[in-house]
């Protein structure tokens, strides 16, 4: 069990440094905190330690979660508006691919290679 947390420990390592080598010193956008569609779960979705990870090197980095009310997640900003939100990030990371992201593909960075969940 130790190999498989220090595993995902830097596999989320590894992601938070392909994303902030793409954007630079814009704002990463986190486009729903959600593990899988459909889904309203993400406690203890992976994507939360990417954001941490990111925060800690200093990116700005703002949330799209639309099953969130507040201003505030984890003491990140949350943007109600996906026309802010796309309009604020200069990099979209989706755990997974939505037709809603289609327009901007090319602001998205997601590991969800076969776009399905």
């Amino acid at each position: 069990i130790r190999a498989i947390v220090e595993s995902n420990s830097v596999r989320k390592d590894h992601i938070a440094e392909e994303i902030l080598a793409r954007v630079g010193e814009g704002v990463v956008g986190v486009y729903r905190l959600t593990m899988k569609s459909g889904s309203d779960n993400f406690r203890e979705s992976s994507i939360q330690g990417v954001i941490q990870r990111l925060k800690a090197r200093g990116a700005e980095v703002v949330i799209y979660e639309p099953a969130l009310e507040a201003d505030f997640f984890e003491g990140t900003r949350v943007l109600h508006s996906f026309e802010d939100f796309v309009d604020t990030s200069a990099i979209i990371v989706a755990n997974r691919f939505s037709g809603e992201l289609a327009a901007v593909r090319d602001k998205v960075f997601t590991r969800d290679l076969y776009f399905r969940d």
